[in-house]
């Protein structure tokens, strides 16, 4: 990754998101000034989580079908930051039932921005965007998504409360300028009929929802998967027997050899909602994957696939190590 991209990470993690304190450091009063060195450990966060709605929409079947993700920035369009964010959100999406339908990357732009939102709320059940939301003049993503659904801009004062407690130690905060903190303070300027959870107790940031269904996450990869996961409690997922399972062979012949009885594989379960795929892993072979509702009928295939195929079953373990080690 480029320097100045990870000098940038860095500085917004640091305004987002504190250390925890170690096992033997002890709390600072409020009136203590921290020293001004690397090695103190700051206090940790414990903030109050958003109460979660009782009644979950999902009861009465009214629970996410369909889900969309929006990547915002120019640093992933020119290549200086590797979107993980994308691929965590289909996982998760994934294992709870959930049919993410489309990825866009799209630049700093208002204009791009307002277009995307508008269409994919319009469209689709759940919305995440990620990135834009920092201290500079290229994080546009709040005003953006405010215009997109004429909503004006109010600072929220729990959010800055949150701030000002997130940074009470830290001593850059006191030496800011006016200015530095007015642009600090943006974080915190949200559209003005938003819905503000706060998910985590030791994050400040809140996620910001629109419509119902649109959320605004950071880009940092850590906060976006932390948060996201500590949202499910807020959102109406399927239930557990409507979500997915997966189950992967792999063989060591080559995809070639295998495409008839796949291709006949899938015309025959398609009226049992079953999907079929393959994926080869380059002068090493393919991994089938079979995905449905029905864990006893996906098991049944997997040993006739076996069979034809010449594989095993591999667990969903070891086809993601292979996945990390760059095999697959």
């Amino acid at each position: 990754m480029h320097p100045r991209t990870l000098a940038r990470l860095a500085s917004l993690s640091t305004h987002l998101r504190r250390a925890p304190l170690s096992s033997h450091a002890k709390p600072m009063s409020c009136t203590a000034v921290p020293p001004d060195n690397s090695t103190f450990q700051l206090p940790p966060l414990n903030f109050a989580i958003s109460p979660v709605p009782k009644k979950n929409p999902s009861d009465k079947g009214r629970h996410i079908k369909t889900a969309a993700a929006l990547i915002i920035g120019d640093e992933i369009l020119n290549g200086k930051t590797l979107d993980r964010n994308s691929n965590y959100f289909a996982r998760f999406c994934f294992e709870h039932g959930i049919h993410l339908k489309r990825i866009e990357v799209i630049a700093d732009d208002e204009a791009e921005i307002i277009e995307a939102s508008r269409r994919m709320v319009q469209t689709y059940d759940f919305v995440v965007t990620s990135g834009g939301i920092g201290p500079t003049h290229d994080d546009i993503t709040y005003a953006s998504l405010a215009k997109s659904f004429d909503q004006g801009l109010v600072y929220h004062d729990e959010t800055l409360a949150r701030m000002e407690e997130s940074g009470k130690y830290r001593t850059w905060v006191s030496k800011q300028s006016e200015e530095q903190r007015t642009a600090r303070k943006r974080m915190a300027l949200f559209p003005d009929a938003a819905e503000v959870i706060f998910v985590a107790s030791d994050i400040w940031v809140p996620v910001v929802r629109l419509q119902g269904k649109l959320c605004i996450f950071p880009g940092i990869p850590t906060l976006f998967q932390k948060m996201l996961d500590n949202l499910k409690p807020f959102l109406p997922l399927p239930p557990e027997e409507e979500r997915p399972f997966r189950l992967q062979v792999f063989t060591g012949l080559p995809e070639s050899s295998i495409a008839p009885f796949l291709t006949d594989l899938q015309k025959r379960v398609q009226p049992e909602g079953i999907r079929i795929g393959s994926y080869p892993v380059l002068q090493k072979g393919v991994y089938v994957s079979l995905i449905g509702a029905d864990r006893d009928r996906v098991h049944q295939l997997g040993v006739e696939v076996e069979k034809e195929v010449e594989g095993r079953v591999v667990t969903e373990a070891e086809a993601e190590a292979k996945r990390q080690l760059g095999c697959q």
